[in-house]
């Protein structure tokens, strides 16, 4: 499973890629909004930091198809890497069939069932995005919709949409997203960060530095 960050906070995604675990960004408005900043220069500087692909949303008060085409194009014009986020809407799925056709990557967003999952695929989103997190609000478990999706993709050939869990809010969620089948979890960096640590590693850090400082010292 590959990973993705989900933020526009560019300090964030420069600290990730660092790291070298990152594949790709994905963003939307609102995440843009927070940082106070315009939204295409956001996204313009997310692609010179990461060589992978960057989701930019359409907006959200666009609902018809011939808008969020337009806007798509916009989206894809910035760069090669860029994948227009769309949700999942009889007037998205318009917009992902026309927009694939022309060769512009697409990511149906918004996604709570294996039909609307399925539906994306076919009508030829890049990646499907759905929403674990949310359902676990609801008391549904989310990590069995991956498992579902993952399922009804492997069983044709023809389907080559990738699925990206999204809503991720725990590193539990990382774990089950990987053994569901998920081709990549876009991840918040709060979340990358408890990911790395565990008690017993804090631990055994500080106890090899005290064994090494009471031998070499510093």
């Amino acid at each position: 499973m590959k990973f993705f960050i989900d933020t526009a906070n560019v300090d964030e995604i420069r600290e990730a890629n660092d790291m070298g675990i990152l594949a790709g960004v994905t963003t939307n408005p609102s995440l843009i909004a927070k940082e106070g900043r315009d939204y295409k220069t956001v996204l313009k500087e997310i692609t010179e930091i990461v060589d992978g692909a960057i989701s930019g949303e359409v907006k959200a008060t666009t609902t018809d198809a011939d808008g969020m085409i337009k806007e798509g194009r916009e989206i894809a014009a910035i760069h090669p890497n860029m994948v227009v986020k769309i949700p999942m809407t009889a007037e998205g799925l318009k917009a992902i069939r026309t927009l694939s056709s022309e060769g512009i990557k697409t990511n149906c967003t918004l996604i709570f069932t294996a039909n609307q999952a399925l539906l994306a695929a076919r009508a030829g989103a890049t990646y499907v995005s759905p929403f674990l997190g949310r359902l676990d609000d609801i008391s549904e478990p989310g990590f069995r919709l991956i498992e579902e999706i993952a399922t009804i993709f492997k069983n044709y050939d023809d389907i080559h949409a990738q699925i990206i869990s999204a809503s991720v809010r725990s590193p539990l969620h990382v774990e089950q997203c990987a053994l569901a089948g998920a081709d990549i979890a876009t991840v918040p960096y709060k979340v990358i960060k408890q990911m790395i640590h565990h008690p017993l590693t804090d631990e055994g850090i500080v106890k090899f530095q005290n064994d090494y400082r009471a031998v070499f010292g510093d």
